[in-house]
């Protein structure tokens, strides 16, 4: 949290190497529920490049002035359709729906097919979660191939949803449900899962490389050739999970419970382990070299 900017405060952005020079005030008017408009609203601390003041984002520095002009006067550009296109794809990631509709209504179609397939866009979901006075829920949904990176989608209900090959990263997943879910080759990275459910979950080949898995259930679930290096599962649910060939390398997995999870191939080096639940399994292939088992139970376990 930081005290707000005034608004006619002079802001420097650096958008993917292009720069630019705005104010608060066109950052936020128009289009409040933005991502622009939450970054610059007081409400979060934005990191600034210490010599210069800049704020860096990394995204297409090209359409960045079309942004800035439509945030100005509502003014939407004459642009070829695969110009377009590509604004559009800006416009759903700063979270600037009005602009994307008029882009819509310019491409002749209010809502545009998802080359994977998906029965939502990234908008939809925006949306979606814009309006807080309901739970949302996506169950049973095709999100399959979208970017839905940096979304705050906390408690959002995914169960039973298709969401293979779809990017989650840094994203707020806490306590989202992901039961029986169809999601591999998915990106979690960096994304804050504390207390999600992933029950009976297929993430067979997903990156949740430094995620926050805190306490998250993952029993049963598939997570086969899956990455966690250096991802935080403190007290984390693994009870019959398929963790074959899984790369938990530098993970913290204190307190973890591993009751009857298939560990075949599966990679703790340097991984911490301390107190954690490995009774009566079958450790033979596991590779354990530099990981810390202080306090683990591993009674009956064989190795």
């Amino acid at each position: 949290m930081q005290p707000p900017v005034p608004s006619s405060s002079p802001i420097l952005l650096n958008i993917g190497g292009k720069q630019y020079a705005t104010t608060v005030e066109t950052l936020t008017q128009r289009e409040p529920d933005s991502m622009l408009a939450a970054m610059f609203s007081g409400r979060h601390t934005v990191a600034r490049h210490p010599d210069t003041g800049m704020v860096f984002v990394d995204r297409d520095g090209k359409h960045f002035r079309h942004i800035l002009n439509w945030l100005r006067d509502g003014a939407v550009p004459a642009l070829s359709v695969s110009e377009y296109q590509q604004l559009l794809r800006e416009a759903e990631y700063y979270q600037l729906l009005d602009l994307a509709d008029c882009i819509d209504e310019k491409l002749g179609s209010e809502k545009a097919e998802n080359s994977s397939g998906a029965e939502l866009t990234r908008r939809d979901v925006i949306k979606c979660i814009q309006d807080r006075n309901h739970k949302v829920r996506f169950r049973g949904v095709n999100l399959s191939g979208l970017d839905l990176s940096m979304l705050d989608l906390s408690e959002v209900d995914f169960s039973d949803a298709c969401i293979e090959n779809t990017k989650f990263s840094c994203a707020n997943l806490h306590k989202a449900k992901f039961r029986r879910v169809e999601a591999t080759y998915s990106s979690f990275q960096s994304a804050n899962l504390h207390e999600c459910e992933l029950i009976e979950a297929n993430l067979e080949y997903s990156n949740l490389d430094k995620a926050n898995l805190q306490s998250a259930n993952l029993q049963d679930a598939c997570l086969k050739d899956c990455s966690f290096i250096a991802t935080d599962l403190h007290s984390s649910h693994l009870q019959g999970a398929d963790l074959m060939d899984a790369n938990f390398s530098g993970a913290n997995l204190e307190g973890a419970n591993f009751k009857g999870a298939r560990l075949t191939g599966t990679n703790f080096q340097g991984a911490n382990l301390q107190r954690a639940f490995l009774r009566e399994l079958d450790l033979r292939s596991a590779h354990l070299t530099g990981a810390k088992l202080g306090g683990a139970n591993l009674l009956g376990a064989i190795r």
